[in-house]
């Protein structure tokens, strides 16, 4: 598995094949919460099981650790450094992109469900297309080979605030949804 395809999965940015990227990255200011530490677990659309651990690997950065197979092979593992922020009532974080895919940085958002299940959700492209056609927010389309996307060049700011606008609540999809790994089933 290529290292772009497991930062789509994991950071789930790519909805229907479209990536909406950042010029910028969320600064590594911001610690997580302490919930989304440890080891999750889903199964993938092909019926594989997909494990991601996620832990601290110095001051507001973090490493997701993505593999296939509740054996603990990780010949298909990915490594993927984030940071993340907390703004309005959203948890949103941010990884760099390959250089092969426009280096930009990819943004998406999580929560930590009552029923303990990590949700990761994706930007939508349209949406955000609409908002820069709007002047909500600076930026251009860009079109690549899974299709058109967008990149933004907003200050972060005024990217949280329009993400963080009620009005907007629809640039935010579900992508993927985790079930944390009880301890004693841990790889």
């Amino acid at each position: 598995m290529k290292a772009w395809r497991a930062l789509l999965l994991l950071s789930v940015v790519l909805l229907s094949g479209c990536l909406v990227t950042f010029k910028d990255p969320i600064p590594a200011k911001d610690a997580a919460p302490a919930s989304l530490l440890g080891q999750w677990s889903r199964i993938d659309e092909y019926g594989e099981e997909q494990i991601l651990e996620v832990s601290r690997t110095s001051d507001g950065l973090y490493r997701a650790f993505s593999y296939y197979g509740n054996n603990g092979n990780t010949d298909s593992a990915e490594d993927l450094p984030f940071t993340v922020a907390h703004h309005g009532q959203r948890w949103y974080f941010s990884a760099s992109l390959p250089k092969s895919e426009g280096g930009n940085y990819v943004l998406g958002g999580f929560e930590i469900t009552d029923k303990d299940e990590l949700v990761v959700y994706s930007v939508d492209v349209e949406a955000v297309l609409q908002a820069i056609d709007k002047a909500q927010l600076q930026g251009q389309k860009v079109d690549s080979q899974q299709g058109a996307g967008a990149l933004i060049a907003s200050p972060l700011e005024k990217v949280y605030a329009f993400l963080d606008d009620p009005a907007n609540a629809d640039a935010f999809g579900e992508a993927l949804r985790f079930q944390r790994v009880p301890q004693g089933e841990r790889q």
